[in-house]
C-alpha cells in the first residue's frame, strides 16, 4: 500500500534562501559512522528524500575527502530539472584542512587563496556551476572574519555561490560577518542534548534575521534510543571516541531518555520525531539536517515536520535535558578545533 505524506513545510532562512524544514545531512554516506553503503544504496535514499519534499542536501569537501560531494554530483545528474529549478539545493563547506596521514586530525584554513581553490574544487566535484549555500566550515580566528566574507562576496558576485553561510561561530563573530555581507544561515550542533546555542547564538540569529541549520539534531543517534552501550557502535564509528558515548558518560546520559520516550508515547510518535519537533519549535527560521542510510528512518524523520509539540511538553523536555545534565564534551578534543569561534 502506498503511504501518502503531507507536503513538506518550506522555511525561509536568511538573505532570500529557503529550505525544507527537514533537510538532509549526507556526511554519514561517506564516512565517520562505521561501514558505509555503496553509492547506489545512498542514491536510493536520496531519491526518496526528494519524493518526500526534502530540498536541501548538506555536504562538505572534507566528508570522505571529496567522496560526499561526488555522491551529490551523481544525485544531481539523476535529477537535472529539479536542480535547475531550485527544487534541489546543495549546501557545501570549506575550511577544514585534513591531514592526509591521519583520518581525523585537521587544521582550520580560511586564507583567501585556500577559499578560492576550495570553491573551484567543490564546483568540479559537484558538477555544478554554482553552489547554492557555501559555508565556512570552521573559522580561524587569526583571519579577520570581514576578510573571509569579502572573499565569499567576490565568489557570489562571480556567480560561483548563491548564498553565504557560517558554521560553529560565536554570536560576536556572526554579527561582524553579517555586517560585512548578509549571512543566509548559521549551522551549528543543536539538539536536546546540545543546547549551548540558546545562550547567545540563537538569539543573535533571531535578532539579525539569519537562518539556523541544526546539525546532529538527534544527538548523533543518541536521542533515538538505539545506542545503549559503546559496543552497539560499529568498528570504525567515530562515536566510539566521542566523550558522550564513553561508557560512564553514556550510562549517565541514558537516564535522560525516559522523559523523551514518555512524551513520544503520549503523542504516538517515536523519540526521534519528538526530538526533531522540539527543535523545529525553537525558531521559525530553523531547519534540521538529520542524516540516515535507511529509507524507513528518513520517512520517520520527515513526518516530524508535521508535529506541533505543545508548550507543556517542550517545557518538560527543557527541564530534563539541561546542559548540566549531559555528561561529556560533544567532540573529541581534535573535533573542537574552531568550534564557537
Amino acid at each position: 500500500m502506498t503511504q501518502h505524506y503531507a507536503a513538506m513545510p518550506i522555511r525561509e532562512l536568511g538573505d532570500g534562501f529557503s529550505a525544507s524544514a527537514i533537510s538532509f545531512g549526507a556526511m554519514g554516506m561517506s564516512e565517520f559512522y562505521g561501514k558505509t553503503p555503496d553509492d547506489e544504496a545512498s542514491l536510493t535514499v536520496l531519491d526518496r528524500a526528494l519524493e518526500l519534499g526534502v530540498t536541501m542536501l548538506d555536504t562538505a569537501d572534507m566528508y570522505g575527502r571529496g567522496h560526499n560531494e561526488r555522491l551529490m554530483a551523481k544525485f544531481v545528474a539523476r535529477h537535472p530539472q529539479e536542480h535547475a529549478s531550485g527544487r534541489i539545493r546543495i549546501a557545501t563547506k570549506f575550511g577544514i584542512d585534513r591531514d592526509p596521514a591521519d583520518s581525523y586530525k585537521r587544521s582550520i584554513n580560511n586564507s583567501p587563496d585556500y577559499i578560492r581553490k576550495a570553491c573551484e574544487a567543490s564546483l568540479q566535484r559537484l558538477g555544478v556551476e554554482r553552489i547554492d549555500l557555501y559555508y565556512a566550515h570552521r573559522v580561524n580566528t587569526d583571519v579577520d572574519i570581514a576578510d573571509t566574507m569579502g572573499v565569499l562576496a567576490d565568489l557570489k558576485q562571480q556567480g560561483k555561490i548563491a548564498h553565504i553561510g557560517l558554521c560553529e561561530v560565536s554570536a560576536a563573530t556572526l554579527a561582524r560577518a553579517h555586517a560585512a555581507h548578509p549571512v543566509a544561515a548559521l549551522q551549528s550542533e543543536y539538539s536536546l542534548w546540545t543546547r549551548e546555542m540558546e545562550h547567545e547564538v540563537l538569539p543573535a540569529c533571531q535578532r539579525l534575521g539569519i537562518g539556523f541549520v541544526a546539525y546532529s539534531p538527534l544527538g548523533r543517534g543518541f536521542l533515538t534510543g538505539k545506542y545503549s552501550s559503546p559496543e552497539a557502535l560499529e568498528a570504525g564509528d567515530f562515536r566510539r571516541s566521542n566523550p558522550r558515548f564513553q561508557a560512564d558518560n553514556l550510562r549517565h546520559n541514558l537516564k535522560l531518555l525516559p522523559a523523551l520516550e514518555a512524551v513520544a508515547q503520549k503523542h504516538g510518535c517515536t523519540p526521534a520525531q519528538i526530538a526533531l519537533a522540539w527543535l523545529l519549535g525553537r525558531y521559525e527560521r530553523l531547519v534540521v539536517i538529520p542524516g540516515t542510510r535507511s529509507i524507513a528512518r528518513l520517512e520517520e524523520n520527515c513526518r516530524a515536520a508535521h508535529i506541533a509539540l505543545p508548550h507543556e511538553d517542550s517545557a518538560q523536555l527543557d527541564a530534563v535535558f539541561t546542559e548540566q545534565a549531559v555528561h561529556g564534551q560533544r567532540y573529541p578534543q581534535e573535533g573542537m578545533k574552531g568550534a564557537n569561534a
